[in-house]
């Protein structure tokens, strides 16, 4: 029950495409599909919904895209250093006042393409040198913030990355995306969202499949081996 997220049941696809580059190749046989919430429009949406796909809505809320439509009503005051992608920095997180409102109107927009569920980037900053002097603290609380803005829109949500905190998160999202867990041994941290019957969403870049297929699918993870440049490519296990 994806529109019944309220209740907090479970959200559990058994496997995922990941794509952000490019025309979406709705023929890929996956039962979820995470695309770019700006570049997709409702139609793709629709389309991959008549396919019997849900469909996740990626958006970076923790930092700032210099080529977004709305990248212009960001603030200098709430930029910060770059976060190592062309045309991106890390967003100041304690600045709820400000980043609230704007990602409110983001979500907006994936409940209005029909998306199911979001897939929030850069949700770690706290761990980066972004310019501000985040704490775990200030990033629970906007992590918390993101949860719950996609929870009102009845929408589901992912935890990206930001493993040390998944213990303290677990609960307030409803299935994890991560990347290269198993290319720095770090996947078993995912084990509280499987315990919760919430899905795993994963993605190795570096490491070919036999490296890490095998121990995907003894923690019951959704793996991938995908290109850096996140396009229609991709290997499962």
């Amino acid at each position: 029950m994806i529109r019944g997220v309220r209740c907090r049941t479970p959200w559990n696809p058994p496997d995922w495409q990941w794509q952000l580059r490019g025309r979406v190749d709705t023929s890929v046989d996956a039962a979820v599909y995470d695309i770019d919430g700006f570049d997709t429009s409702k139609a793709t949406v629709a389309a991959l919904h008549d396919k019997g796909r849900k469909v996740i809505c990626y958006l970076s809320t923790g930092a700032w895209e210099d080529w977004r439509p709305d990248a212009k009503k960001f603030p200098t005051s709430v930029i910060g250093e770059g976060n190592g992608w062309d045309g991106e920095r890390w967003l100041d997180i304690r600045r709820t006042d400000v980043l609230g409102p704007l990602m409110a109107a983001r979500m907006d927009m994936c409940r209005a393409k029909g998306f199911d569920a979001v897939e929030p980037d850069n949700m770690d900053g706290y761990r980066n040198r972004t310019g501000f002097p985040l704490t775990a603290a200030d990033q629970l609380r906007y992590n918390r913030l993101i949860a719950g803005l996609a929870h009102e829109r009845g929408m589901a949500v992912g935890l990206k990355n930001d493993l040390d905190q998944i213990p303290e998160l677990v609960g307030d999202f409803d299935f994890a995306v991560n990347e290269q867990c198993a290319q720095y041994g770090e996947c078993a941290a995912l084990t509280p969202f499987i315990e919760a019957g919430k899905a795993v969403f994963h993605a190795e870049y570096e490491l070919p499949t036999h490296r890490f297929c095998a121990e995907s699918r003894r923690l019951k993870l959704s793996s991938l081996l995908k290109k850096y440049e996140l396009g229609v490519w991709r290997r499962t296990c």
